[in-house]
Parts: C-alpha cells; sequence; structure tokens
C-alpha cells in the first residue's frame, strides 16, 4: 500500500488556518448567512427576556400572596415594621425588595397576561431558530456541493505522479468520508455552536445587568474550563488525524482485495489481506477511542463545574433575597440564566471534539486540493489573451515531413535519477512506429510524454512543427487515440462505451465503428445488442472483447496519431487475429506508436524503434535490424533461446 501524503499537524495555529479556510469555502453563501445570524440572534432575544418575565410572574405571586395577607390600608412600611417587631426580621428584609399593596386582591389577569407572554416569546424563539436552522443546512449543503466539485476539478489537473504515489483507497476516503465529515461538523457548527455562542453572550449580558457579583461567581468556571479544554484537546488531536488516515487505510485494503481477489484467491492471500485489515481497523478503533476517551472527559468536567457555579449562586442568591438586595423572582430568574449559561457552555465542550475531527478531516481534504498539479498551460492563456497571434490547432504535415519529433529529450521521475536521457527520435506520417526493449527501457514513458501526461526536464517533442509546450493539452491529446493492455470500461451500456470516444457519435457513426473493428457482430449476439448493460468489470464478455470494444471506441475518435501499447498481450492467439485485423484497420493512414511484445505485431512495423536504459540504441526495420546483430538482435534470439518460435507471433521480451 502506497504512504499518505498528509503533512503534519502545526497545532492550533494550523487549526485556526483550517477553519479560516472552512469559512472562505462558505463565502458564496454569505448572504444565507447573514440571514442564519439575524434570525439567531432574534431567536436568543426573545429566549433572553423570558426568564426575566418569569421571574416578574414568580414576584406577582409572593406579592399577592402576602398583600391578602394585610389588612386593607396597610402601608408597606407598617407591614414590614409589623414582621421586624414580630421578631422576623429576614421576611421585612425580604419585603422592602418587593412592590406591595397590603390589601388588595390578587392580580390573576397580571399573572396570566405575563404567563401568556412568555409562552408567545418561546414559541416564536423555536419558530424562527427551526428556520434559520434551515438557512443554516441549505448553505452548510451547498459548500459540501462545491467542496466535492472542486475535488472533482482538482482529479483532472494532478499530476501523474501524485496519482501514482497515492493509494486510490485513502484518496477515495478523502473526497467521501471526509467530506461527509467535514459537512457533519459545519451542520453542528451551526446548528449547536453558533446559537450556544450567541445565548452565551445574552445570557452572561443579562446576568451583569441583574447583578454583576453573582455573574462573577458564575463565569469563574469559564477559566478553568479553557485550561482544561486546550491541554485534553491537544491530547486528542493527533488521535482524530490517525482516525481519518487509518479510515483511508482501511478503505484502501479493501479496495485493493476487492479489485484483486482472484489473484487473491489464487495464492491463498486471504490471510495476508485480513491481517492488513485487521491491523488497519485495530488502527482505526484504538484512535476512535483515545480520541472519544480524552475529548469526552470534557462533558463531565464541565457538568462538574457548572454545577459548582449553579450551588455558588444559588446560595449568594437565597442571601441577597433575604437581605432584599434581590427580590426572590429576579433570584430566580437570575438562576436561570446561570443554568442557560452552563448548559451550552457544556455543550461547547461537547462540541469541541466534533470540530478537532472536522478539522482533521478538513485538512486531509484541503492537502489534497494543494496537490501538486499539471504545469501552467502557456498556450492556452495566450489563446484566451491573443487567439489570433497563434493557429488554433496543430495543422498537418506533408507525407515526408516528420509528424512527431523527439529532440534531445531528457525526463526523470525523481530529480537527479534519469529514466530518459538524450532521446532523438523521427516519426513520419503515416508510419507505424513499433517500440521494444526490456522492462523499464522508457517504452510506455515515451508515450507518456508525447501527450504531456509527465513533462520533460530538457529538450523538446514536436507534433506537426509545434513544440507541445506551446499546445494546449486537450488540443494536443484530441489529436491522439489509445489502447490500453489493461481495458477501461464503466457501468452502462456497451454502446455507451464505445460512444465514449465520442460523445456526440450518433448511432450510424456508432456502428460503423465497431462493424470496421470486427465488434458489430459480438455486439449483436448480446441479449440487448448495443443496449446490453455491463459493469465496469466488463463481466460477461471476454478480455479479447473488451479490447475490441476498446478499439472501437479509439476507431470512433478518429485520431491522427495512434499509440497501441501493449494490446494484444492479454489475449489469447485466436482472439489476437480479431485483434490484430482491428488494429491494422484502425492503423490504416494515421501515425502510429505500438509498443508490444509479440513479432507478430511489430515486425511488418515501419519503423521499429529498440529502447535500453532511457536510449535510443537502434532503429530500422524488421530485416535491418536483424541483420545488424544488435539490440534487436540480442532480444529475437532470447526468445529463440526460451524455446518460443518468433515467427508465430512469441513474446519478444518483457
Amino acid at each position: 500500500m502506497r504512504g499518505d501524503l498528509q503533512k503534519p499537524s502545526g497545532g492550533f495555529k494550523e487549526f485556526r488556518g483550517i477553519m479560516r479556510r472552512l469559512a472562505q469555502n462558505m463565502r458564496p453563501e454569505r448572504t444565507g448567512l447573514i440571514w442564519f445570524f439575524i434570525l439567531s440572534l432574534a431567536s436568543i432575544a426573545m429566549s433572553s427576556v423570558a426568564p426575566m418575565i418569569l421571574g416578574n410572574a414568580t414576584n406577582l405571586v409572593f406579592e399577592g400572596v402576602f398583600n391578602q395577607k394585610a389588612a386593607l390600608g396597610t402601608t408597606k412600611e407598617q407591614l414590614i415594621a409589623q414582621y421586624e417587631a414580630d421578631g422576623q426580621s429576614q421576611i421585612s428584609q425580604m419585603l422592602s425588595a418587593m412592590d406591595l399593596h397590603p390589601g388588595a386582591l390578587f392580580d390573576w389577569s397580571g399573572l396570566l397576561w405575563l404567563l401568556g407572554v412568555v409562552a408567545v416569546l418561546y414559541l416564536l424563539s423555536a419558530l424562527i431558530l427551526f428556520f434559520s436552522g434551515l438557512l443554516a443546512r441549505y448553505a452548510v449543503l451547498r459548500t459540501e456541493n462545491r467542496l466535492r466539485q472542486k475535488v472533482q476539478r482538482k482529479i483532472d489537473k494532478l499530476t501523474l505522479s501524485y496519482l501514482d504515489d497515492s493509494s486510490r483507497g485513502d484518496l477515495l476516503s478523502r473526497v467521501t468520508n471526509d467530506i461527509d465529515n467535514v459537512k457533519d461538523t459545519l451542520m453542528q457548527v451551526f446548528v449547536q455552536l453558533v446559537p450556544s455562542m450567541i445565548s452565551l453572550v445574552a445570557m452572561l449580558s443579562m446576568m451583569f445587568w441583574m447583578s454583576w457579583s453573582l455573574a462573577l461567581l458564575t463565569i469563574i468556571i469559564i477559566p478553568l474550563a479553557i485550561l482544561l479544554g486546550r491541554v485534553l484537546l491537544g491530547r486528542a488531536k493527533p488521535h482524530f488525524k490517525e482516525r481519518w488516515k487509518a479510515t483511508g487505510d482501511v478503505s484502501n485494503v479493501v479496495e485493493e482485495n476487492f479489485t484483486g481477489q482472484e489473484v487473491v484467491t489464487l495464492y491463498g492471500l486471504q490471510d495476508n489481506f485480513n491481517d492488513q485489515f485487521a491491523e488497519a481497523n485495530d488502527r482505526v478503533q484504538h484512535a476512535t477511542f483515545m480520541s472519544q476517551f480524552l475529548s469526552g472527559i470534557m462533558w463531565p468536567l464541565m457538568s462538574m463545574l457548572a454545577n459548582l457555579a449553579y450551588v455558588l449562586v444559588a446560595v449568594a442568591g437565597g442571601f441577597y433575597v433575604a437581605h432584599g438586595r434581590m427580590t426572590l423572582g429576579a433570584v430566580q430568574a437570575f438562576i436561570q440564566y446561570s443554568r442557560n449559561f452552563t448548559q451550552p457552555l457544556s455543550g461547547l465542550a461537547q462540541m469541541a471534539q466534533v470540530l478537532q475531527s472536522g478539522a482533521a478531516s478538513a485538512e486531509r481534504i484541503f492537502s489534497f486540493l494543494d496537490a501538486p498539479e499539471l504545469s501552467y498551460d502557456v498556450r492556452s492563456a495566450e489563446l484566451k489573451a491573443a487567439p489570433e497571434a497563434t493557429p488554433t490547432h496543430l495543422g498537418t504535415s506533408p507525407k515526408e515531413t516528420p509528424v512527431v519529433t523527439f529532440q534531445d529529450v531528457t525526463f526523470s521521475y525523481e530529480p537527479g535519477k534519469p529514466v530518459i536521457t538524450g532521446l532523438n527520435l523521427s516519426v513520419k506520417k503515416g508510419q507505424t512506429v513499433a517500440i521494444v526493449g526490456p522492462t523499464g527501457a522508457g517504452k510506455t514513458t515515451l508515450v507518456n510524454l508525447l501527450m504531456r501526461f509527465y513533462e520533460i526536464d530538457s529538450g523538446a517533442i514536436y507534433v506537426n512543427g509545434v513544440n507541445t509546450l506551446d499546445i494546449p493539452r486537450d488540443e494536443l491529446r484530441a489529436q491522439m487515440g489509445m489502447v490500453l493492455q489493461e481495458t477501461w470500461l464503466f457501468n452502462g451500456t456497451l454502446q455507451e462505451n464505445v460512444q465514449f470516444g465520442k460523445t456526440d457519435a450518433t448511432d450510424e457513426e456508432v456502428q460503423a465503428a465497431t462493424k470496421a473493428t470486427s465488434v458489430d457482430h459480438i455486439i449483436r449476439a448480446m441479449p440487448d445488442g448495443y443496449h446490453t448493460m455491463i459493469d465496469d468489470e466488463g463481466n460477461g464478455i471476454s478480455q479479447g472483447e473488451k479490447q475490441l470494444l476498446t478499439i472501437a471506441r479509439a476507431f470512433l475518435s478518429d485520431p491522427s496519431i495512434l499509440i497501441l501499447d501493449e494490446a494484444t498481450s492479454s489475449v489469447d492467439t485466436r482472439t489476437e487475429v480479431l485483434v490484430q485485423r482491428a488494429m491494422n484497420q484502425l492503423r490504416s493512414g494515421r501515425t502510429s506508436f505500438v509498443i508490444a511484445h509479440r513479432l507478430s505485431t511489430i515486425r511488418d512495423a515501419d519503423l521499429i524503434v529498440v529502447m535500453e536504459n532511457g536510449n535510443v540504441v537502434e532503429q530500422g526495420t524488421h530485416r535491418e535490424l536483424m541483420a545488424a546483430h544488435g539490440a534487436y538482435r540480442r532480444l529475437h534470439d532470447a526468445q529463440l533461446t526460451a524455446g518460443t518460435d518468433a515467427d508465430e507471433g512469441g513474446a519478444l521480451l518483457d
């Protein structure tokens, strides 16, 4: 399995950077988010006023009881003096803070009015909070959609070296699991975290307005909470990162096991894959447990601190009521504000683990989006800026003019380790060029450079006399067709798979291509003909039939330059006749590069190029190279030594 390319963590500073970048990705949703904040403020403002009104209702009940006990015509001062004279000084002090009207009837209408106002406020607050949540969810889902689009566009821009060095399972995990996790995190941030933060500010403001001394008792827990949070979450973050990395490794093991099931079963490697899966799965379990355990400690600790603050406020509030510094209703309202303050504070502790997990996933996504891209296509920019300055197509070459030229080309996958050095090659229009040589000689690399899948280190490659570095990649590749040893099909009908070479092709054009490449009668023998469904593995059709489909696809695209990379090496001799006939039809009138090992494929080529160690060591026809007794002859004799008849199409060498 390939390694993960994730960069190391940089602590809280990096966490802020990731969150800032996520916020930048949500900028297109700022209008909806502004309304979300406005509605959230309105909702929390209504719910913040309600406890004070409930406190007034409590005062109204308390005052009504004492009003009814007092004789009509008694003043407040007289009532207080009476309790003082009876030795009930605490009650007299409590009464001093109340609005008493001795002898008055109980104000039932006032009480019902206050309770009705509270009910309306809570109902409106809930409705507004619901609609603000809808806005937040819509914004987050649109952000998730844009992230997936960015990832898809990024895939088209990635260098082939990055894809080669990355495991498929890990990349799939980044663009699926990690994006889902970021979406879930953003959902909780807007639906829970933001309202909780606004609620904290609102509750704190109300508490300081009512009693700054009691408010200080409440917020004494905040420094302790921050200290505990930094310690615990700092220890939890590496485990969150490891959790999602290990999840990618699990996906990679499953993907490799699934795609290579036949080979795994053949060689009895099930235990090996089971061991790899168990190791990665255990890492997921351990990292998940540790991250949840460390971040989960915050919840009981915050609950303990919140209860401590509640006890302090209740005791101090009782003291204030007893001494007439606050009314009973005011203390009741303050205690409710205190609970409303500490509850979201405890919720914030629980949200911390969600943020850590989301940040770990976001970091993996952004590291993918920051991966090296293909070099800037200068020609494309020039065409947009001044389309009249340069031709918009490759043009054509006379028959005797080289259509493809490699001039002193040097290339290396890793700096300082050249794979191709000083390569020179000239191919004329309509020629079929066979490229042979041992494994690692640079055959496939040569055609990859021609198609600009990789960029050369030095030298130049010309197509129809134009430097390929001055040609937009899409324009260059539009002139080329490619048939690989490994056939690539997708879920769809047989016609759709052929039509992939030219998506706007008519049914007649598709059928003309399949007839020309000897696959039409095979398709018509299928249950639903051209509309027969196949999956990406091509189940139900043979390897040779898959190859014929890819050849028909290339034929339909009508390229001027054709590349056949060992297109017949995985088919049997009988099927090879059909494939070879199809390829001959495909090569007709086109400049072709053929990478193959069977003499039946290359011996009739117009030019055979022999490569060793990244260099062209011989060029010529089959007869010329055999007569030269050089590298080609050594390859030819090597197959004879292996007991294979070269003239009957055996393997040349790999």
